[in-house]
């Protein structure tokens, strides 16, 4: 599934079929592994990709931080299965506190109840100086006025 943003930045996740719903091999039913995505029109000069992902429609918390990866190297394929951990050396990347550990958490809604999830894609003119112990609102405080692009995708999962 695809989506675009009004910058141009196309964003695609084939771990969210045509329906809109997630596959079950990135979701905690599955091997709870950060699925591939690809992104077509980035703007050649961000210095850094960061990557959310939210369940929003969590019935305690409203949102739900599953996944937090900043510091991104500019490209247009981030891999799928991303090591645990603060740093991600082969994507000179930090992972931030999400779900209370340093890593993708896929979607895992209890059964029978339908949740709805965000990806957000933001390419962003300068690399992070953010502490692994930031959570989703320091990581947006700090992305503040460097956002060159941005793309969202949904998918839902039961």
């Amino acid at each position: 599934m695809s989506t675009n943003d009004t910058n141009g930045l196309k964003l695609l996740l084939h771990s969210i079929d045509s329906s809109g719903r997630f596959q079950e091999d990135t979701t905690g039913r599955g091997r709870d592994e950060s699925p591939e995505i690809v992104l077509k029109g980035r703007d050649p000069d961000g210095a850094s990709v960061a990557v959310t992902l939210e369940d929003m429609t969590h019935p305690l918390f409203g949102t739900m931080t599953h996944w937090l990866i900043w510091n991104i190297e500019p490209t247009d394929r981030i891999p799928s299965a991303i090591p645990h951990g603060k740093e991600v050396g082969s994507l000179s990347a930090r992972q931030g506190l999400a779900y209370g550990w340093h890593r993708y958490r896929g979607p895992k809604p209890p059964r029978g109840k339908t949740h709805t999830y965000r990806f957000t894609v933001y390419v962003l003119d300068e690399r992070l100086d953010l502490s692994a112990r930031s959570r989703r609102k320091a990581l947006l405080r700090a992305i503040e006025g460097h956002v060159l692009q941005r793309a969202v995708i949904e998918g839902t999962f039961e």
